[in-house]
């Protein structure tokens, strides 16, 4: 069947029309894609991560599996909180503060994420499904631009004390540059294992000894009880009318799913312009600071972000990443868009396996209760918004981003163009971006705007009245859109972003 695919690299893209045009699902062929990235784009994203998968399926409500990452360290001893985490300073988006190490790796939920939406809306089999990471690692892949610049900065202080890593990923001390061919026998043999066996395999099989017992000896966390302990959660998606479009995205405990939606609901009351966009990035995005990056309890806040938004309006709430992402839309109509993320990276591989582990309890944005403060079990916190969508003339949507807190103001932006100004989509996403930052403490915050160089963003910026700090014409800090569309006609069409990279497919 024929399927549009967006995805981090060719060789992702071209993973998901093989699988979808062997007659696989849109999911079968979102999963191929996400397995190829997580496996070919080191430093941006790993298998040892955390995904959330959206499907809307034609003729069915939309849905999302909840694959990520959780708090681990069941039945641990509490002197064994705080430890295991290198503490990095990095340039990377202007000087970020990072830990890595044994101790910032949280119980993965990617494949487990991955595996249940396939077991409810794949049609081949697994291992098929596997089939084409396992062939791109064996005969080797080019790094990619993305992972390059990426790893530039930070491949030796994070990935450098690693054996393994560093073997992968560095050459005489120095990271590889774009083009470097990369040979990952290792992993090719662990996600060839995870297709006989099945995901299961890496939560409460023999890998899942191997995981536990490697990080346990390191002084981390993650344990093999805590893997045996991980499910895939099945939830509502949010839904919302967006102009002519029924938009449905990620769900609490997901920060990212609400923020998105009460933006764009927002943006519907408003209509379109820059001005609202900055005014709308400011009000929420500094309520997100104050209590969801601060919130004990994710799903009740989130809802009630949600609820509270809905009844009253954006008034009364009151003022002051690493990813990888895959887009799928099928000629029948079936949309899967999945996000995945394993932080900046724990610089840990699994010995003998390939598995590069997340940072994710050493990313600061979503540790601001503090380091390994949450309670084993916890779902983290997520900026991820996978979104579908299906328009009134028969149009379907699958989108995404890859890009920390820039996610939802990058979709705001692009969903906001196309389903309010009616911009064609691939101009949507080449159009120039802002981010709503802030500086200071919880009770105490100044916003800046973070914004390309373009003529397009000069008066809106003068209006706020904001100082603005310039990345340049098309930065991949504002991240990197990827979307499937089947269009009113039925034809298929996908579009990729050039801040990372992208790639794009149609057969």
């Amino acid at each position: 069947m024929p399927a549009a695919v967006a995805a981090p690299n060719a060789l992702a893209v071209q993973a998901g029309l093989d699988v979808v045009g062997a007659g696989g699902s849109a999911v079968d062929g979102a999963v191929a894609a996400m397995v190829v990235a997580m496996s070919t784009e080191p430093g941006i994203v790993s298998p040892l991560g955390g995904a959330f998968v959206n499907v809307w399926p034609a003729g069915a409500d939309p849905e999302v599996v909840d694959g990520n990452v959780e708090m681990p360290g069941r039945g641990l001893p509490r002197e064994r909180f705080g430890g295991g985490l290198l503490e990095i300073a990095t340039s990377y988006g202007g000087g970020l503060t990072l830990y890595a190490g044994p101790g910032s790796v949280a119980t993965p939920g990617a494949f487990a994420g991955l595996g249940r939406a396939h077991e409810r809306h794949g049609r081949m089999p697994w291992r098929e499904v596997l089939s084409p990471a396992v062939q791109v690692l064996r005969r080797g892949y080019p790094l990619g631009a993305a992972a390059a610049s990426y790893l530039a900065l930070t491949g030796d202080s994070v990935f450098g004390w690693d054996p393994e890593s560093a073997a992968l990923l560095l050459r005489e001390g120095s990271a590889l540059s774009a083009g470097a061919r990369l040979e990952d026998h290792a992993l090719a043999e662990t996600v060839q294992r995870i297709g006989d066996a099945g995901w299961d395999d890496l939560y409460r099989g023999d890998l899942a000894a191997t995981i536990g017992s490697d990080l346990e000896s390191r002084g981390g966390l993650l344990t093999r009880t805590d893997l045996e302990a991980y499910e895939p959660r099945l939830r509502s998606a949010v839904r919302l009318e967006v102009g002519p479009w029924s938009l449905a995205t990620n769900a609490p405990p997901s920060i990212g799913g609400p923020v998105l939606a009460v933006m764009l609901r927002e943006l519907a009351r408003t209509g379109w312009s820059l001005d609202e966009v900055i005014r709308i990035q400011r009000v929420v995005l500094g309520h997100r600071l104050r209590v969801h990056d601060y919130s004990t309890d994710l799903e009740a806040d989130g809802q009630d972000l949600l609820a509270r938004v809905e009844r009253h309006g954006l008034e009364s709430l009151p003022t002051s990443g690493s990813t990888a992402h895959v887009s799928v839309v099928d000629r029948d109509g079936n949309a899967c868009a999945v996000t995945g993320s394993a932080g900046y990276g724990s610089g840990l591989t699994v010995t003998g396996t390939g598995l590069m582990a997340n940072n994710c309890l050493g990313e600061p944005e979503l540790n601001r209760l503090g380091l390994h403060a949450l309670m084993p079990g916890t779902r983290l916190a997520s900026n991820m918004a996978p979104t579908t969508g299906r328009g009134a003339d028969g149009e379907v949507l699958a989108i995404g981003s890859p890009g920390a807190d820039r996610i939802t103001t990058a979709l705001m932006q692009v969903l906001g163009r196309h389903c309010f100004a009616g911009t064609p989509l691939v101009e949507a996403i080449e159009a120039p971006r802002l981010h709503v930052s802030f500086t200071g403490v919880r009770d105490a915050m100044t916003a800046r705007l973070q914004v390309e160089d373009d003529p397009e963003l000069e008066g809106a910026v003068e209006r706020s009245g904001l100082e603005a700090d310039g990345h340049g014409r098309r930065s991949m800090y504002f991240g990197g859109v990827g979307a499937a569309h089947r269009l009113a006609d039925g034809s298929l069409a996908a579009a990729g972003d050039i801040r990372r990279e992208s790639a794009t497919g149609v057969g």
